[in-house]
C-alpha cells in the first residue's frame, strides 16, 4: 500500500523498493525461493518544505531525502537497502559522500571500501534516534533496520550524480550479512573481508551535526553541507569520522 509523506504543505508520493527488486543481495537463498513479493521500504526523495527552501537546496546542488524502512526480516537477516555506491567527482580522486540523521528508530549503517576490485574495510555504525552518520568518500553503503520498530531517516546528498548498484548486486550483497540471531556473517562471494570496525556515530557540532538537532535546518546555513560537493577540501572530516579513536564498544 502506498505510503504519502506529509512535508511542508506537500503531500509525497514514495518510490518503492520491493523484494524483487533486490533478489540478487539477500542472504537467506531457501526463504527467497517461497517467498513472495512484498514491499520493503519507502523513499522520498528532492523534498523541501516551501519554495524558498526548494531555491536554496537547488542552488548549492544538494538534495534531501527521507527514507522509512518498516520492521521485517528476509528469512534469516534483518531488512535493510539494496546498497550502493557513489562514483568519483570529476577532476578529483574522491567519490560523493552522503550524510544520514535518524529520525525514529535504530539504523545500522553498514559501509565497505572497495580498492583494486578487493573489500580493504568494513564499518557499522550504530545510530539511534538524533544520531548522524557519515558515508565518507570512497564507501558504499547498506542500511539495516535491526529492531522491530520503524526506522525513519533522512539524507543530504550532492544531486550531481546517480547512485551505483551493480557491485552490490555482482557480489551478492555486501560485504556481511546481519541476522536475525545477531551474528554477522561474512559474505562467502567475496574475497578476503576484512573485520568489521564498529565505529560511533559522527555528530560534529561545527557542521551542524549535534545530535538531537534535525539537520533540515541546515537550509539556514547550508555552507557546513559545502563537503557534499567539495569533499577534497574536508581530509579531516573524513579522517574524524573514520578514526579509531571514535571507536564504538560492542
Amino acid at each position: 500500500m502506498e505510503k504519502v509523506l506529509e512535508f511542508g504543505s506537500s503531500r509525497v508520493k514514495p518510490d518503492v523498493r520491493r523484494l524483487s527488486d533486490m533478489r540478487e543481495v539477500i542472504y537467506d537463498i531457501e526463504w527467497l525461493k517461497g517467498a513472495p513479493d512484498m514491499e520493503l521500504y519507502y523513499m522520498y526523495r528532492d523534498l523541501a518544505v516551501s519554495k524558498g527552501d526548494r531555491s536554496i537546496i537547488l542552488d548549492h546542488r544538494l538534495r534531501y531525502d527521507i527514507t522509512v524502512i518498516p520492521p521485517n526480516r528476509l528469512g534469516a537477516e534483518y531488512v535493510k537497502t539494496a546498497g550502493h555506491y557513489h562514483p568519483l567527482i570529476e577532476g578529483t580522486s574522491y567519490t560523493y559522500p552522503e550524510v544520514y540523521e535518524v529520525l525514529r528508530g535504530t539504523a545500522h549503517y553498514l559501509l565497505q571500501k572497495c580498492e583494486g576490485g578487493r573489500i580493504t574495510d568494513v564499518v557499522m555504525i550504530e545510530a539511534k534516534e538524533g544520531d548522524k552518520a557519515i558515508i565518507p568518500p570512497g564507501y558504499g553503503h547498506v542500511t539495516i533496520n535491526p529492531s522491530n520498530r520503524e526506522l525513519k531517516m533522512a539524507n543530504w546528498v550532492s544531486r550531481d550524480f546517480s547512485s551505483i548498484y551493480e557491485p552490490y548486486k555482482k557480489c551478492g550483497g555486501a560485504a556481511y550479512f546481519e541476522l536475525v540471531d545477531g551474528r554477522l556473517i561474512r559474505n562467502g562471494r567475496c574475497d578476503h573481508i576484512p573485520d568489521i570496525r564498529f565505529l560511533k556515530p559522527t555528530n560534529i557540532a561545527k557542521l551542524g551535526l549535534s545530535k538531537g538537532k534535525e539537520m533540515y535546518g541546515l537550509v539556514r546555513d547550508i555552507e557546513k553541507l559545502a563537503y557534499l560537493n567539495r569533499p577534497q577540501d574536508y581530509g579531516w572530516l573524513w579522517e574524524a569520522a573514520l578514526s579509531d579513536k571514535n571507536r564504538a564498544v560492542r
